[in-house]
């Protein structure tokens, strides 16, 4: 090797969790080396969150042109420019860019290498022609799309999100195979964009979620006229014409096809394992990613690995999560769990979906039936009615002491919502503490406090409160 360092911490992968560790520990004066050998910024940045949420931004502007009638303004129809919107994407990309980049790590301190990073032993990493030996090391190489072994799919052309958001030509009928957030987020975006689209799904759409407000999103689905086809196991795909894709499927009520332009992989993600030197570091790991502790630590005391990676939770702000207990615990020597039921997730369709704590099932499960979930939809909320977006509800469940476990919502604006759930669940609140505060009106995050203040609702009809009032009412 024509390089040696020997810093205290080495990181592999430049994705949301490796840059937040990198930049924690740097802000410490610890040394620090990054190793990537992609792109900076990781999947998030370069090919999910942030290109699918502008895709998505771009479809509800035209959404909104075809909705204005209902306010009264009327703007014909939109026209979509799908080289512009690819423009758009693109530019949002290298907006956020420069915070990844390596050149402001470099400015903090950071030796930042392009380069594949592999294990060779229990301490060292080698990556290009540099040897690696840190007191610490952090996996943090996230995860890819699975591809799955359907018969004929080496045969066509097939997206996944790491090459959709390339296109700057408009899919004339979209087929998305997956009917997970991912796949359901495309889905709607591309249908507001003008492409027909058609989701096939072997279990229920969404299934992960609250059932009953699933399929609130399913039934707006389908209102928009994205067909959406549910326990249908994919059989077969074959290239159709040219350019085109024939999809075969089975259900229990028989078989079918769907033929279309484009095909979208939306089937889960696998961990990026591969090529990274484990078994060489004595490094536990299988399909799903390095087997690590509710601390994170593999199974080599030396090695943390954090996100995708660690075979979890799929989420960019779980990477940022994980960067905070392992920076805890690798700079501080303080100890570190993971809590997986703080951590909120949100399907960013229309209507949102969002959820934290406990779902009802769980919940029940857990405290042996001894909950109680409480509601209040949109249509009773006076902003919902002015924005029109009466489509939803909110659904908290709490324990006998009236703590919550959980809350889900969907409906517009219910992934901003979900952030103040996600601090009362953190911080084990009851809806005594949710009751005393005061929201402004008109918002829809009225709702909450709503369905709080209906918890108490029942107190109203007690005879011995009723009692209590009428005696005070004595007093004068």
């Amino acid at each position: 090797m024509s390089n040696r360092l020997t810093p205290d911490i080495c990181i592999i992968g430049a994705g949301s969790g490796g840059l937040s560790v990198a930049a924690a520990a740097a802000a410490f004066g610890v040394e620090v080396v990054l190793v990537e050998k992609g792109r900076m910024g990781g999947d998030c940045l370069n090919y999910g969150c942030v290109p699918s949420k502008a895709l998505i931004a771009a479809g509800k502007h035209a959404h909104a042109i075809a909705e204005a009638p209902r306010f009264g303004v009327s703007a014909g129809d939109a026209k979509v420019d799908f080289r512009a919107v690819h423009d758009h994407i693109q530019s949002v990309i290298a907006a956020i860019a420069p915070n990844d980049s390596a050149e402001r790590f470099r400015a903090m301190g950071v030796t930042v290498i392009a380069a594949e990073a592999r294990f060779i032993d229990k301490a060292t990493v080698i990556a290009g022609d540099t040897e690696i030996r840190a007191r610490r090391f952090v996996v943090a190489t996230g995860s890819s799309p699975l591809v799955p072994p359907i018969p004929g799919l080496d045969t066509v052309d097939y997206l996944t999100n790491e090459t959709l958001f390339e296109r700057t030509r408009a899919p004339r009928h979209l087929v998305i195979i997956g009917g997970g957030p991912i796949g359901m987020e495309m889905a709607q975006a591309h249908r507001r964009l003008g492409a027909e689209v058609t989701v096939i799904e072997g279990e229920r759409a969404l299934g992960k979620e609250d059932p009953e407000l699933a399929a609130i999103v399913r039934d707006a689905f389908r209102a928009e006229g994205i067909a959406v086809r549910e326990g249908a196991k994919v059989t077969a795909v074959e290239k159709r014409g040219k350019t085109g894709v024939r999809v075969s499927y089975e259900t229990a009520s028989g078989s079918g096809t769907v033929d279309g332009s484009d095909l979208l992989l939306a089937v889960g993600r696998s961990a990026n394992v591969e090529g990274l030197g484990l078994d060489e570091a004595g490094i536990k790991h299988d399909r799903r990613g390095i087997k690590v502790g509710a601390n994170l630590r593999s199974s080599n005391r030396r090695v943390y690995a954090i996100g995708d990676v660690a075979g979890g939770l799929q989420f960019t702000h779980v990477a940022g999560y994980h960067a905070g207990l392992v920076v805890q615990q690798i700079l501080f020597r303080l100890p570190a769990r993971e809590d997986r039921s703080l951590i909120p997730r949100v399907t960013y369709t229309a209507p949102e979906l969002a959820h934290v704590g406990l779902g009802e099932e769980e919940a029940a499960r857990r405290h042996g039936g001894r909950i109680k979930v409480l509601r209040w939809p949109y249509a009773d909320n006076d902003r919902a009615q002015a924005e029109r977006e009466t489509q939803g509800l909110i659904k908290l469940v709490v324990d006998r002491k009236a703590r919550i476990l959980g809350v889900s919502i969907v409906g517009a604006g219910a992934g901003e919502m979900i952030n103040m759930w996600a601090l009362a669940i953190a911080n084990s609140m009851t809806l005594k503490q949710v009751r005393g505060y005061v929201p402004p009106y008109p918002t829809m995050g009225e709702i909450g406090k709503r369905a709080a203040v209906s918890y108490y609702a029942p107190l109203a009809r007690k005879p011995l409160v009723r009692r209590i009032v009428r005696f005070l009412r004595r007093l004068g």
